[in-house]
């Protein structure tokens, strides 16, 4: 199963006021998430596929993380990145090996979605993600409730 994006999360960061230093680039993954977004829920509607009933809790939550994240530095906003990403890449990467040749427009999506997804860690990274405080921390701890995310909403 793949998981939808949650582009809410940027949207936490900018609601929180902290626009310095990389909000244009924050903004820029935002709109690229909510059009991974969309092509998703497309894809779904077009191939009559459920969605995880839990995707409104992972809304509000990416939002609350986002925000939270902002709150305490821009640093920190972009070692929330740097986590989600890591952990994405992994569960797309997992999704390509376990699909194959079986679907390749999927594939494909997936695929393109993984790579951007490693541009934004790179870019997080670059902007000094691991500068902030308590960074091990916070990056393990992200990394686990998005593990734990993707384990429920394979389920319900």
């Amino acid at each position: 199963m793949v998981i939808a994006p949650c582009p809410s999360r940027f949207g936490g960061r900018v609601s929180s006021g902290n626009r310095a230093p990389h909000s244009a680039e924050i903004a820029a993954m935002a709109e690229q998430e909510a059009d991974h977004r969309r092509r998703f829920d497309e894809l779904l509607v077009r191939r009559g596929v459920r969605p995880t009933a839990l995707q409104p809790l992972w809304s509000v939550a990416g939002f609350a993380l986002g925000a939270a994240t902002a709150l305490i530095g821009p640093k920190a906003a972009m070692a929330c990145t740097a986590a989600i990403e890591t952990e994405i890449d992994r569960h797309y990467t997992e999704q390509l090996d376990a699909l194959g040749d079986s679907d390749p427009e999927l594939a494909d999506m997936i695929r393109e979605f993984r790579d951007d997804e490693r541009e934004h860690r790179d870019a997080a990274l670059a902007a000094g993600a691991e500068q902030a405080p308590a960074y091990p921390v916070l990056f393990h701890a992200i990394r686990l409730g998005c593990r734990a995310a993707i384990a429920l909403s394979t389920r319900i």
